[in-house]
């Protein structure tokens, strides 16, 4: 079917395993900054710039496993989120967050290329952005314009395997080399020898690296957590994700790949980091500037020092794969949102509908707004025989121009749709087109004296669009929301975030005429992204209520049915969710079971997800923070124990990664294999029965002519004889008259 071309393309299908979603999440999370940014925060705070960069990144990643099970709860058939807010209000509030959303993939592709942009050029000699940049994306761009979402996902497993298994290496070199004569570092003892004797930052209790109580570590913590929200809740890429799998795979995957992720800023950073401050103490003088450090050259520098030419290579590797990963992701997510929610919109709408209730095949209303007599009763392609006849004639035309769709029922949408396959080929091409000219403008900008760092853009990221976080959340939660709420909670949190992040930076030296340097310090960066996030929520809260209050109550049942009413015509997120509803009309656009019933169906999934989510969430923000303050600065054995936590999550979090995709995909396949068994032996079944059936009747058939043909025979005896008595009693007749 024409149909599982177009849809699979963003939502592969719908039916990704657990295993396959946790390996994507870490995968997109693994920026070029994840890699470079953890272990410059390292090199700066000492140990607590590596955790308070995992657990300020990870919660997010953990508590949008409830929006996940939201999202499909309450709204199963939308593609982007985009969708949802555009059906629950009006035209100006989905505009506005259509721009929040294409700028946080702009902020997002911008961090990506100018990491990788900068380590590249760093490592490869002669090797210029233009080049670099060129051959990231033509990389990025194959196989994300053959494969869509689908090819994404596994590719993203391909790429996360290879991070962790260099990851590894370098921490083996680290940490568990001590016989080796060539390598300066080689064991934990070392290190913390080393470490310990160099002079923290004046903030850190000891002016000591190992120790988690660092006042600098801990507000790069707090603009970590606040800032990474937005990129997060309001990048679609994530949305795609949850998209992709039912509930539960959902619910499990957000969850297993945030946990897993952990590992990456947190072991590798502290091994990069640490080793580091380890080879400068040695001989007693940084190895890097501070230009060198921020630009996020400690891993590739340690990577040099320890495994030499090859370790250059590891790590231009690692970073190629993160980029690509992430950068696919964001490509898939621009041509999501231009697709979905500008042009078949705005631009070039197939049927010109009121609301997501009428039905965009037929123009009629469906369900609960329908008048009897004037009802849709359009169904889905699945069974429609006609549809059938057009795949059969176009797969067996061997001409160029293919024969039109006769079906009356979808043969104009399918027409559309397969317009729209081609939009999505070509919005791919300008977008992964457009990286070229962006990353380009980066680093010209890094080479002036007034540059744009990468450490810079990762902390002000959040001031832009942390304003858009809780009225998206409040999208999926709240019935009072209203869509005035929405867009004044996003353009006033934005707008007093920028005031407040410069009116601290005008305070140091210099004011705003050091830009860079004062408006990149932390207690700016800080003010600014807790500003974004609170002003916006609170905003939006305030005036949905006046609104709610002025307007009256009412319509809450009602707001959730036009989530539910965003769907596909040609497949249905029925036909999905038909086994697990329980639903035997699943291809009627019109037959769509009550939300109670969704949600008894899929209480599980939220219980988890809120369970784990805030769970993870105490256990990496306060538990193990507040434990550690009790230890002050790490001595030997407990240093020791702080690395062996750190390397037994990696090659946990490894083994799972490179195992339990393999294997939930081993078990589909096998099951699907089992399904088509089965029906092939029905098949098989029905046939032979049949046969038998048909020779039976033949058989009966020609017992039934025998004997008709008997019947027949006698009847025919019967008339000649009676016949003969006739003629013999007119002769007689005649005779006596004679």
């Amino acid at each position: 079917m024409q149909k599982n071309v177009f849809d699979t393309a963003f939502d592969a299908g719908g039916k990704v395993s657990s295993g396959l979603t946790a390996t994507t999440i870490v995968s997109q999370w693994t920026w070029a900054a994840t890699l470079l940014q953890s272990a410059t925060v390292a090199s700066k705070y000492g140990i607590s710039g590596p955790f308070w960069y995992a657990a300020g990144a990870t919660i997010q990643i953990l508590l949008f496993s409830i929006i996940s099970a939201q999202l499909k709860i309450r709204a199963p058939g939308a593609k982007t989120f985009l969708q949802v807010i555009r059906a629950r209000f009006d035209r100006k509030t989905h505009i506005t967050f259509c721009v929040f959303g294409l700028l946080t993939n702009l902020i997002v592709t911008a961090m990506l290329m100018l990491g990788g942009a900068a380590v590249l050029t760093s490592l490869v000699k002669g090797l210029n952005v233009e080049f670099a940049t060129v051959l990231v994306v033509a990389v990025i761009g194959t196989y994300t314009f053959i494969g869509g979402l689908g090819a994404t996902f596994y590719v993203s497993y391909f790429n996360t395997a290879l991070i962790y298994i260099i990851m590894l290496i370098i921490m083996q070199k680290v940490y568990n080399d001590p016989d080796n004569s060539s390598n300066p570092l080689g064991s934990k003892d070392i290190i913390y020898q080393f470490v310990g004797c160099s002079v923290g930052p004046a903030e850190n209790l000891d002016n000591s690296y190992l120790t988690i109580m660092s006042k600098q570590g801990l507000m790069f913590g707090l603009i970590n957590i606040v800032g990474n929200f937005g990129t997060v809740f309001v990048d679609q890429s994530y949305w795609q994700s949850s998209v992709a799998a039912k509930p539960k795979e959902g619910v499990f995957g957000f969850l297993l790949g945030g946990i897993c992720w952990f590992a990456i800023p947190f072991a590798f950073a502290s091994t990069t980091g640490l080793g580091y401050i380890a080879l400068s103490a040695q001989q007693d003088s940084p190895l890097l500037d501070a230009a060198s450090v921020d630009a996020g050259l400690i891993p590739p520098l340690i990577a040099q020092k320890l495994l030499g030419r090859p370790g250059e290579f590891l790590i231009c590797v690692m970073l190629l794969m993160a980029v690509t990963s992430t950068g696919s992701a964001e490509v898939m997510a621009v041509t999501s949102i231009l697709v979905y929610d500008v042009y078949q919109v705005y631009l070039k709408p197939f049927r010109m509908v009121l609301d997501s209730n009428t039905c965009i095949l037929c123009g009629k209303a469906r369900g609960r707004l329908a008048v009897l007599r004037d009802k849709c009763k359009c169904e889905s392609m699945t069974n429609c025989i006609a549809c059938k006849n057009d795949d059969k004639e176009i797969s067996m035309c061997k001409r160029t121009i293919k024969p039109q769709y006769m079906c009356k029922t979808h043969g104009n949408f399918r027409i559309y749709v397969d317009y729209l396959l081609r939009l999505k080929n070509w919005c791919l091409m300008w977008t992964v087109l457009c990286i070229i000219p962006l990353t380009v403008l980066l680093k010209i900008l890094t080479l002036h004296s007034k540059k744009v760092s990468l450490s810079w853009l990762y902390l002000f990221m959040g001031i832009l669009i942390g304003s858009a976080v809780i009225p998206i959340i409040l999208c999926m939660f709240w019935e009072k929301l209203t869509g005035p709420g929405m867009i004044a909670g996003g353009i006033c949190g934005t707008v007093a975030a920028l005031i407040a992040w410069l009116s601290v930076s005008s305070l140091y030296s210099g004011g705003l005429y050091d830009f860079i340097n004062n408006t990149g310090k932390e207690l700016p960066m800080l003010i600014g992204n807790i500003t974004s996030i609170c002003v916006g929520g609170l905003v939006c809260v305030l005036v949905s209520c006046f609104q709610s209050h002025k307007k009256g109550s009412g319509m809450c049942n009602e707001t959730w049915e036009l989530t539910r009413d965003i769907d596909s015509p040609l497949s249905p997120w029925t036909e999905l969710y038909a086994t697990d509803l329980g639903l035997k009309e699943a291809t009627s656009l019109d037959c769509r079971p009550d939300l109670e019933h969704i949600k008894k169906t899929f209480r599980m999934s939220s219980v988890i997800a809120i369970v784990g989510g805030l769970g993870c969430l105490l256990l990496l923000i306060v538990v193990w923070p507040t434990t550690m303050i009790a230890s002050g600065v790490l001595n030997n054995t407990e240093f020791n124990i702080w690395v062996t936590v750190g390397q037994v999550w990696a090659y946990l979090a490894a083994l799972f990664i490179i195992v339990v995709p393999i294997i939930t995909e081993g078990m589909d396949i096998v099951k699907t294999y089992n399904e088509n068994t089965k029906v092939h032996s029905e098949i098989s079944v029905d046939k032979r029965r049949s046969t038998m059936n048909i020779k039976n009747c033949v058989s009966e058939t020609s017992k039934s002519k025998g004997k008709y043909k008997e019947k027949s025979t006698l009847a025919e005896n019967d008339i000649n004889v009676t016949a003969d008595k006739i003629i013999d009693s007119d002769e007689l007749n005649t005779v006596n008259l004679i």
